[in-house]
């Protein structure tokens, strides 16, 4: 009877659990027909269907929070990256691997644990205008999109309009992708060698409704058999970011320069400038555009890169964009036009044009 009487009081209580967390299942389905030309000596073409990205890279996850009381409340955040050409997961064939993190919120900001964007993402997310685009900063330092990290510590907090954030990764990336940031091949937590593949990153950011600065701070420390040049513990890759944004009525203008520090390459030290425009033309009809200028010091290479987007929105789900780059290299630099798929670089100081068509869906 006592067994009965408990089993019909769990029961009861089930909808009070439930109200008590909240999940929530979220993604975004976005690709289109790209076409790039003038790629390697051959100087070819290609119109192919892009694997990492088109407005946005395409993406499901789930987030959920659980009330705690006092204010306080637990979260936990899993998101999935893949390839809507093929279907396969992309960040290196991670189930998650975009996010997957759990930690603790309230009044005082938040702390999590796990696979999670540091604080150069956080930092880039409102000045540049295209972001992720599949012509945009991810075509000169494809690292701006994929600012995450494995067996990371991070505390965020806004207070008023000011953001305090920080991370510290024990190590960084666990996955070998080939020399590519999807997968790094730093796993770190090496007790012969502290120090290997350790990250860490800061952001300070101040922010009304029509305006924002930000400076941001993220650095990369390398371990044996890692991409990127970054061989030994000895060396680093780190960035430094000042941008901003401001509204001119409708408009939204961002500016930025990142400078960036990498051990790993001969000619280390380079700067990044940008300036972009965000304009709704209409409710449903809205345009973007932004320019880049990537600098080598001490050398001859450089690039132009000049992007482009048009999007009209159907509804708050669906939308239709046409986007287009142009990027002109100099010295022996060879970056192309596309962060949409590896492979299509032009030749040392050529230059590129890429178009796409597409459309994006939430859900």
């Amino acid at each position: 009877m006592k067994s009965k009487k408990l089993a019909v009081a769990m029961v009861a209580a089930l909808p009070l659990a439930a109200l008590a967390q909240s999940v929530t299942l979220y993604g975004v389905v976005d690709t289109g027909v790209e076409y790039v030309s003038n790629i390697g000596a051959a100087k070819d073409s290609v119109f192919r269907i892009p694997n990492l990205t088109g407005t946005v890279p395409s993406r499901w996850g789930l987030r959920g929070t659980e009330d705690l009381g006092n204010g306080m409340k637990a979260f936990f955040w899993l998101e999935s990256g893949f390839a809507p050409d093929s279907g396969v997961n992309n960040q290196g064939g991670r189930l998650f691997g975009r996010q997957a993190s759990v930690g603790i919120s309230g009044k005082w900001g938040q702390i999590g644990l796990g696979r999670q964007y540091t604080m150069l993402f956080w930092g880039m997310a409102e000045p540049d205008m295209l972001g992720p685009n599949v012509y945009g900063s991810g075509s000169l330092d494809p690292y701006l999109a994929n600012a995450r990290t494995d067996n990371s510590v991070s505390y965020k907090g806004t207070f008023g309009g000011l953001t305090l954030g920080a991370t510290y990764s024990f190590g960084r990336d666990t996955v070998n992708a080939g020399p590519s940031p999807a997968g790094s091949n730093c796993a770190g937590e090496n007790p012969a060698d502290r120090r290997a593949c350790r990250e860490w990153s800061a952001l300070l950011m101040y922010g009304t409704p029509t305006w924002q600065i930000a400076a941001a701070y993220d650095s990369l420390r390398g371990g044996p058999g890692a991409f990127g040049g970054l061989t030994n513990s000895g060396l680093t890759d780190d960035r430094l970011l000042l941008n901003g944004y401001f509204m001119v009525e409708k408009a939204k203008i961002g500016l930025g320069w990142l400078r960036r520090d990498n051990r790993g390459n001969p000619t280390p030290r380079s700067d990044m400038y940008f300036a972009g425009v965000s304009y709704p033309v209409t409710a449903a009809f809205s345009v973007d555009a932004e320019v880049f200028n990537l600098r080598f010091h001490n050398s001859s290479n450089k690039a132009w890169l000049y992007a482009a987007r048009g999007t009209y929105a159907f509804t708050k789900r669906t939308s239709l964009y046409g986007t287009a780059g142009y990027i002109n290299n100099g010295g022996t630099l060879a970056q192309s036009v596309s962060a949409g798929q590896v492979g299509s670089n032009p030749v040392p100081g050529g230059n590129q044009l890429g178009v796409m068509l597409g459309i994006k869906e939430i859900f």
